[in-house]
């Protein structure tokens, strides 16, 4: 088990990156909260229960697990049109603007479990580049935990899998991420340590998290500092 300990740092050679979006890069936990509990009580469900489950999902998953009696594309949109139109409290996280300035745009893209329409809209609110391409919700079969996502971003990027690592916050990417066999680093930002098992390494945020770009089609060269098992 991680603690707030760090270990020796470890350096990690890779030719591709792939970004969560929400809780990696931006947090909208705010909009995301209040949108699944107002959602939750206009279906009769309660809004904690919703909670255990929205986090690092789609949200049409979210919605056929919750009421699966009801026609989930339906719901899914009315979701969503409730989480565009909340942006308040919108915000980029600690190191992403430093770390995305370090990577070269060819290298690295977006694998989020939001829709297009909902992830350009935080990614602007957040105030961070929105990649020319990345993968969202309605273009993988299954969502996370499945490797889906994770290995369309990478053949997205033209990489195998295990030349890619996954930076994720939540169990059930952390899990799509090892199951696409890329390297996974996860944040302990919105989950606990112990859910995050699937992960190869733990660290508070993405802050520190430095890029060397080597020589040629070599790619890149991760440095970073784990927190200590």
């Amino acid at each position: 088990m991680a603690s707030s300990i760090s270990s020796s740092p470890v350096h990690i050679r890779c030719k591709g990156v792939l970004f969560d979006m929400d809780g990696i890069l931006i947090s909208s936990l705010g909009s995301v909260e209040r949108s699944w509990t107002k959602w939750s009580e206009m279906r009769g469900i309660d809004p904690a229960a919703a909670m255990a489950i929205v986090h690092g999902c789609r949200s049409i998953d979210s919605v056929r697990l919750l009421r699966p009696d009801l026609d989930a594309e339906v719901e899914n949109q009315i979701v969503e049109d409730m989480e565009i139109e909340d942006t308040e409290g919108v915000r980029v996280l600690s190191g992403v603007r430093a770390l995305l300035r370090a990577l070269p745009a060819p290298l690295w893209t977006v694998v989020t479990s939001a829709t297009e329409r909902l992830a350009r809209v935080r990614m602007a609110a957040g105030g961070i580049p929105v990649p020319e391409r990345f993968i969202s919700a309605e273009q993988v079969a299954n969502g996370k935990p499945h490797p889906d996502p994770y290995l369309a971003g990478a053949a997205l990027l033209g990489f195998d899998p295990a030349d890619c690592v996954v930076f994720e916050d939540a169990a059930s990417g952390s899990e799509a991420g090892r199951a696409a066999g890329c390297t996974v680093v996860a944040t302990t930002f919105s989950h606990s340590v112990e859910s995050l098992a699937a992960a190869d390494y733990l660290i508070e945020d993405v802050t520190g998290v430095e890029v060397e770009v080597l020589p040629g089609d070599s790619g890149l060269l991760l440095k970073l500092t784990p927190l200590a098992g």
